[in-house]
């Protein structure tokens, strides 16, 4: 169904039904990828460069050992997918990862781990839903 597919990666939601909705989005699609995008805070890259003396190659490679789980499960499923990382403010720096590529669909997990939720969608899935002209799938 889709080819290119842009997933924002969110170490505070949940991600456990995204496998399985990414394997029925790239059902019978040859060269479906997936990229798996996460943005690196400048707060957090301040703050560990500074206190742990950590560049953004380290800090990268940690992220992308916390992503190992979810990946599994995209291995499992036989899905393509590639790890991207950037340093910003994450609404900016995901606006423009959306407006610079061709994607075609872009989805986003709205289920936090938190429970005190205040509101149905969180803060960066409803500017990104509002925000962009290509479709977004909120995968509870």
């Amino acid at each position: 169904m889709y080819k290119t597919i842009l997933l924002p990666y969110d170490f505070g939601n949940s991600f456990e039904n995204v496998p399985d909705q990414l394997a029925k989005m790239t059902e019978n699609s040859e060269g479906a990828k997936i990229t798996i995008f996460n943005v690196i805070t400048e707060n957090e890259m301040s703050s560990d460069v500074k206190f742990n003396g950590k560049r953004f190659n380290a800090i990268a490679e940690e992220k992308r050992e916390q992503l190992k789980p979810f990946t599994d499960e995209l291995d499992k499923r036989n899905l393509a997918y590639e790890i991207r990382f950037e340093v910003g403010r994450v609404i900016t720096e995901l606006l423009n990862e959306i407006n610079n590529h061709d994607y075609e669909v872009v989805v986003m997990s709205n289920r936090r781990s938190k429970r005190d939720i205040k509101h149905v969608l969180g803060h960066v899935t409803h500017k990104i839903a509002k925000r962009v002209n290509v479709p977004v799938m909120i995968i509870k």
